[in-house]
């Protein structure tokens, strides 16, 4: 009985180091998890004020979280004697990343002033940012899922659900330029990277906060000994001297850039004010000479409906054509002198009434082409008939004897 106590007692503690062991790898995964989430949104808002290089804390704690979340739990080499040496993530960027397109992999391979396994490693994360394809390299490391399993051990973040969110986190330094140094001492591989964590555990407490604390000291303090006095109490909000000259540059360098912007957009808006009256004073001048061009073509067609009522009432007041032709055909059918009396009143008569039209300019032109044509053309018929018959009527005239 005692043996078999004995064997579930040692059961039972097999079970529970192996519970806190899982319990112990899920924590150590998700801080790393959490805390590089923190260092590369802190890189994308240190971004926005200055360039990321070697000399910036949160590039430098970044790439240390970065290697430790490649390194977790990475297997060991085996060497020819049995023994297993220690690796680095290189190893493993190496053969998982030859797939990638245009990769960076041989000319770190070539790097004359990088020697070891660590150092290279460090100079790949560096090219890879620089080249904005960090988060396209471990997408196509982890989908490689075979060679991922021959480098790391159960347990890893590399193998876990939490690679799917590395490769997304990392999505966003694509947007951030960076400017690093392959020659400084950021490569060195003889000292393991360690992680800040202090940058990520300020505890920032508003007014109503402290006031309530106040309180609680306060009554803390009234309901201890009689020797312990409030004088004793330290203030509950304590921040030191950098932090707020880092708070004030910032405040101001948002203040240079907005003020920055509002001279652009100033400047932008005086230039399209400027465009705007221009606009509108070729736009009145468009205007003008519509009115004036439409102000003189109804001036020109009321002159033109006046000459045109004005050419019909002359019309109206002359003796047709036809009429005229006919008295013509009978003074040429009639051979008597009377009938050519007769003729020359007529001839008389479309004198005087040639005389008596009126010498209009406008009107000129156009009345002797209506009527001065087949007037013309009958009277010089006449004219020649007069000629012709003259002899023949004084030679058959009975009354009549020659001198």
């Amino acid at each position: 009985m005692a043996s078999r106590s004995l064997g579930g007692l040692s059961g039972s503690r097999g079970g529970s180091k192996k519970s806190l062991s899982a319990r112990n790898a899920a924590v150590e995964r998700r801080n790393l998890i959490t805390v590089c989430r923190f260092s590369v949104k802190t890189l994308i808002d240190r971004s926005c004020f200055e360039t990321i290089d070697d000399s910036s804390p949160e590039f430098n704690n970044f790439a240390a979280i970065l290697e430790q979340i490649l390194s977790h739990r990475l297997k060991g080499q085996i060497t020819w004697f049995g023994y297993e040496s220690p690796r680095s993530f290189w190893d493993y960027i190496r053969v998982a990343c030859r797939k990638v397109s245009q990769n960076c992999i041989c000319s770190i391979e070539n790097m004359e002033n990088v020697s070891s396994s660590r150092a290279k490693g460090r100079a790949w994360i560096r090219v890879a940012l620089m080249e904005k394809h960090l988060s396209e390299y471990i997408s196509t490391a982890l989908r490689d899922f075979k060679t991922t399993r021959r480098f790391y051990e159960d347990g890893a973040i590399v193998l876990g659900e939490e690679a799917n969110m590395l490769a997304g986190m990392l999505l966003g330094l694509n947007a951030i330029d960076f400017s690093f140094c392959l020659k400084g001492e950021g490569l060195d591989g003889s000292y393991p990277a360690v992680i800040d964590y202090t940058p990520y555990l300020k505890f920032t407490q508003s007014s109503d906060s402290i006031s309530s604390d106040e309180e609680e000291l306060r009554t803390l303090g009234s309901s201890g000994s009689e020797s312990s006095t409030p004088e004793n109490v330290g203030p509950p909000f304590i921040m030191d001297e950098n932090s707020w000259f880092n708070k004030c540059k910032r405040v101001k360098q948002k203040y240079q850039l907005t003020l920055e912007q509002k001279g652009y957009l100033e400047e932008l808006l005086r230039l399209r004010e400027n465009q705007l009256s221009e606009s509108v004073s070729q736009n009145k001048i468009l205007l003008q000479r519509i009115e004036d061009s439409d102000l003189a073509h109804k001036l020109e067609k009321e002159q033109l409906e006046y000459i045109i009522v004005e050419l019909q009432d002359q019309l109206k007041s002359y003796p047709s054509l036809d009429q005229l032709s006919t008295e013509v055909s009978l003074s040429q059918s009639s051979l008597d002198p009377g009938q050519s009396q007769e003729g020359d009143g007529k001839r008389d008569t479309l004198n005087l009434i040639s005389e008596g039209k009126e010498d209009t300019p406008s009107l000129l032109g156009l009345c002797g082409s209506l009527t001065s044509v087949a007037s013309y053309k009958s009277l010089t018929s006449l004219k020649s008939n007069d000629y012709l018959a003259s002899p023949t009527a004084e030679m058959t005239s009975p009354g009549l004897t020659p001198s």
